[in-house]
C-alpha cells in the first residue's frame, strides 16, 4: 500500500525560503529546530532524459527519519531539468532543455502528485536552464543559457502560460587577451519585494540587475546595472540569506562563492568576500561548481562541487554575512552533484548525483552545519533539480 502525503503546516519563513523569497526572521533557531516537524512531504525531481529517466518524478521525504520513497514518474517530459512551483501549489512549471528551448506548464494533482500537461511556450532562446515564479504567481521568469537572455511569461488564471511579456538580451564582451566572451544566462532570481531581478551570466561574469514590474511582467535595466565577480569566474546560481541583506553567488569556473551585500532601495549588489569551495592545493582541472543553498536558519551556506563531488559547507557570520569554511560533505556517495536542496525545516539535505543516478539524504547538525549520513538514498536517472511541495 502506498503512503499518502500528510498535510504539514510549516512556518511562514520556511515556505518563503522554499519559494526562494527571503524573509526577515525574528528567531530562526526556534523555527527550524531538528525534529520540529513530523510526517512526510512530497518532492519533485527534474531530470535529463536517459535510459533510466523519462520526465519529472515524485517522491516523499520522511521528516523524522530522512527516508525517501522510491520515485515514481509524475509526467513524461523532454529534459525537464529545472522546476518551479506556483505559490498556490496548483501548478508546476519546468524548462524543456532541448532544441530552441521552452517552458512547460503542468497542473498538480494534490492527491496523487501526478502532473497533467497544460501548455508550453517558447522560452525566448536555446538552452532554457532555470526558472522561477514571481511572488504574486502572475509570471514565470526563465533564463536561457545558450541564448544569453531572460524572458518573462504571464501565467493565466487556469495556470497556462501566455505569450512573452518581457525580454532582455545580454551582449558579448571582450575579455582578457582580447577574447570574445558570449553571454550565458544561467539563473534568474527576485528579491523579497519583487522589485528587482538578478540574472547570473556565466559568460560575461556579471550578475545583472533589472527592475521588475510584476504587474506588466517586464524587465528594465537598473542603475547600478550589475554586481561584479572576478574575470572568468562564471557566476552560475544565486541564493538569498533569510534576512534579505546578503546574497551568495556560486562561481562555476573559479570554484568559489561570492558574498554580496544588498541594498534593497537601489538593488545594488556589493561584493564583500569570495571564498573557495574546494580545499587549498586541490587540482581544479575539470572541476566546476553548480548549486548554492542557504540553510533556512541562515547560519550556513552550502555549494556543490562537480568533479570533486562534494558539498562545501560554510558558517555565516551573522554580523556581516561573511563565510568561514566548515568542511566538505557527501564525498563518495554520488557523482556530479548538479543540484541539491534542504528541506524547509532545515533538517535534511538531499544531494543529487547526476552521473550516479541517485539522491542521497543527509541529516544536518544545526549546531555545526555538518552533514551526517542517514543511510537513505534512492535511484533516479540523471537528476538535475529537487523542489519541495508544501500543501
Amino acid at each position: 500500500m502506498k503512503s499518502k502525503v500528510i498535510m504539514i503546516r510549516f512556518p511562514l519563513a520556511a515556505v518563503s525560503f522554499l519559494c526562494l523569497i527571503p524573509l526577515q526572521l525574528m528567531s530562526v533557531d526556534s523555527l527550524f529546530a531538528n525534529n520540529a516537524v513530523t510526517g512526510k512531504t512530497r518532492i519533485y525531481i527534474g531530470t535529463y532524459n536517459s535510459p533510466t529517466s523519462s520526465g519529472i518524478y515524485r517522491s516523499e521525504l520522511d521528516l523524522a527519519t530522512g527516508e525517501l520513497l522510491e520515485p515514481e514518474l509524475a509526467v513524461v517530459a523532454v529534459n525537464p531539468s529545472f522546476l518551479a512551483i506556483h505559490p498556490n501549489n496548483d501548478f508546476l512549471y519546468a524548462v524543456s532543455e532541448a532544441g530552441a528551448g521552452g517552458v512547460v506548464a503542468y497542473a498538480v494533482d494534490h492527491t496523487s502528485g501526478n502532473l497533467t500537461l497544460l501548455n508550453q511556450q517558447p522560452s525566448g532562446g536555446p538552452g532554457a536552464c532555470h526558472l522561477i515564479v514571481d511572488r504574486t504567481g502572475t509570471h514565470v521568469l526563465v533564463a536561457n543559457y545558450g541564448g544569453g537572455n531572460v524572458s518573462v511569461l504571464p501565467i493565466e488564471s487556469d495556470g497556462k502560460l501566455g505569450q512573452r511579456s518581457g525580454f532582455v538580451q545580454h551582449r558579448a564582451i571582450i575579455g582578457r587577451n582580447n577574447k570574445k566572451k558570449s553571454p550565458l544566462a544561467h539563473s534568474v532570481n527576485l528579491d523579497t519585494t519583487g522589485r528587482f531581478a538578478f540574472v547570473c551570466d556565466a559568460g560575461v561574469d556579471k550578475v545583472f540587475i533589472y527592475r521588475y514590474d510584476e504587474t506588466k511582467g517586464t524587465l528594465t535595466p537598473n542603475a547600478p546595472p550589475a554586481g561584479i565577480v572576478a574575470p572568468d569566474a562564471a557566476p552560475r546560481h544565486f541564493a538569498w540569506h533569510p534576512n534579505g541583506n546578503y546574497a551568495y553567488v556560486i562561481n562555476e569556473s573559479e570554484l568559489s562563492v561570492t558574498v554580496f551585500n544588498y541594498n534593497a532601495n537601489t538593488g545594488a549588489l556589493t561584493a564583500r568576500q569570495t571564498i573557495s569551495t574546494v580545499p587549498e592545493g586541490v587540482n581544479r582541472e575539470g572541476y566546476s561548481t553548480a548549486e548554492v543553498v542557504v540553510h533556512p536558519a541562515g547560519k550556513f551556506v552550502y555549494g556543490s562541487n562537480r568533479g570533486h563531488d562534494t558539498i562545501a559547507g560554510f558558517k555565516v557570520d551573522s554580523a556581516n554575512g561573511r563565510l568561514t569554511a566548515i568542511g566538505h560533505f557527501a564525498g563518495g556517495t554520488m557523482k556530479v552533484p548538479r543540484n541539491f536542496n534542504i528541506d524547509p525545516t532545515g533538517t535534511f539535505a538531499l544531494v543529487e548525483g547526476r552521473d550516479s543516478d541517485n539522491i542521497v539524504v543527509f541529516r544536518i547538525d544545526t549546531d555545526s552545519g555538518k552533514f551526517q549520513p542517514t543511510g537513505h538514498s534512492i535511484s533516479v536517472g540523471q537528476p538535475v533539480c529537487i523542489k519541495f511541495f508544501i500543501p
